[in-house]
């Protein structure tokens, strides 16, 4: 037998190749190799870096890959990006700048990594530093007249910045600024930290703890000052079928003084203005004028204020029939119009209500184009005053019945009515 085997070894082994050779050909015709780009990008994960250093500087976040794998895995890598993994390993790098290799793994095989792109990946490391800065307040701007500026306070009074060593080296301080233009009272206002350098420009890409504080300026009245309300004090009464809406005062409040703290001291709280007469107005008006003060006390700043009175007319509802005219019909033609007019319902300021006349107010139904026949017709109300509404109008359409004849419809005798308010 086995010299049988020996004169047929070669034979043997002829025939294994030929049918490995033969199975492999089968094989990548049903399922063949395809070389090509990854249709997406893979997201790149950083692993071992020592946690006293951090990375400065652009790196990118994603990496290319180019695979050869027969095309029953390619269908599997397309639906499935988890099947793929890429990394750089920065276990044992140091303070410096280095090129790492991109690692790639395929949980899927037969699959080659025929081009990874980028293949390196420039890392920069440097110290993670940390140091604490004292926080003092800028406050720009001057309290309102009468008014004094007091203590500053910062809550929390300092903060901790932490980061790569080259931005920490270049902070100088901490930027911290409030204004107080025009304040009547301690403020307090929640602001952002903001480091700065020696140029007093801003140092970004640091780690600032906590990101805000507060800034409480006190804010307080010099002797003989006092803040008060103003009243406003009116006499008569606007115009017939008119009213007051409202009534605004700017400032709502003033600062008084004199030279005797007990006279602002006595004060009730509040100062009236001089009269404004209401009689005869109609409309909005805005008027300046000067506050009663008592003796020896005097308005510091301005030495008057603005009043705003909102004056609106009475709302009324006026019910009117009106004739309704015909425009449109060509001489060969008349018409017979049912009903011959329409009634209304008006809305609007009772002044312009009780001043209306039937004369400012057309119906009318437009028969431009129509045949001979009976027609419903939708007639329109114009030539009323802008501030004049319709709140109905009976009936919403009329029929009219055009015929070749010379007879005219004779025009009804126009109606009038009393508004009710």
């Amino acid at each position: 037998m086995w010299r049988w085997f020996g004169r047929n070894l070669s034979t043997l082994m002829l025939a294994f190749v030929l049918a490995v050779v033969v199975w492999v050909s089968a094989v990548l015709s049903t399922d063949p190799n395809v070389e090509a780009d990854y249709p997406r990008s893979i997201a790149l994960q950083v692993l071992g870096q020592d946690t006293s250093y951090i990375q400065v500087g652009e790196m990118p976040s994603t990496v290319r890959l180019s695979l050869n794998a027969p095309r029953s895995i390619w269908d599997q890598l397309e639906v499935n990006q988890d099947y793929l993994r890429v990394w750089i390993d920065l276990s044992g790098y140091e303070e410096g700048t280095h090129r790492v290799p991109v690692r790639v793994q395929v949980r899927l095989t037969p699959v080659r990594v025929v081009k990874v792109e980028p293949a390196e990946i420039e890392v920069t490391l440097e110290p993670r530093v940390t140091r604490v800065f004292p926080l003092h307040a800028t406050v720009t701007g001057d309290p309102a007249l009468g008014y004094r500026k007091g203590m500053v306070n910062v809550n929390p009074g300092q903060v901790t910045v932490s980061g790569p060593k080259s931005l920490a080296d270049r902070v100088a301080s901490i930027n911290l600024t409030m204004d107080i233009t025009g304040a009547n009272d301690s403020i307090t206002k929640t602001v952002s930290v903001q480091p700065v350098d020696q140029e007093n420009q801003p140092v970004t890409g640091l780690s600032v703890t906590p990101s805000t504080v507060e800034i409480t300026q006190i804010v307080s009245l010099l002797g003989g000052y006092r803040n008060v309300v103003v009243k406003v004090v009116t006499t008569g009464q606007v115009s017939e079928g008119y009213w007051l809406t409202n009534v605004s005062v700017t400032p709502p409040n003033v600062t008084v003084f004199s030279t005797d703290p007990s006279r602002v001291n006595a004060l009730p709280g509040f100062v009236e203005t001089n009269p404004l007469d209401l009689s005869s107005l109609q409309d909005d008006v805005d008027i300046r004028t000067t506050l009663n003060l008592p003796d020896g006390v005097s308005l510091a700043g301005e030495e008057s204020v603005l009043v705003r009175l909102s004056i609106a007319a009475l709302e009324g509802s006026l019910p009117i029939s009106i004739p309704l005219e015909v425009i449109g019909l060509t001489p060969e033609l008349s018409v017979s119009i049912s009903p011959d007019s329409v009634d209304l319902l008006l809305t609007g300021a009772m002044p312009l209500l009780n001043n209306l006349t039937v004369g400012a107010i057309r119906v009318s139904v437009d028969l431009s184009g129509l045949e001979p026949g009976v027609h419903q017709v939708t007639p329109v109300v114009d030539l009323l005053p802008s501030q004049v509404r319709v709140a109905s109008n009976l009936p919403e359409s009329v029929e009219v019945n055009i015929q070749l004849a010379s007879e005219v419809t004779p025009s009804p005798t126009p109606s009038t009515a009393t508004p009710t308010p």
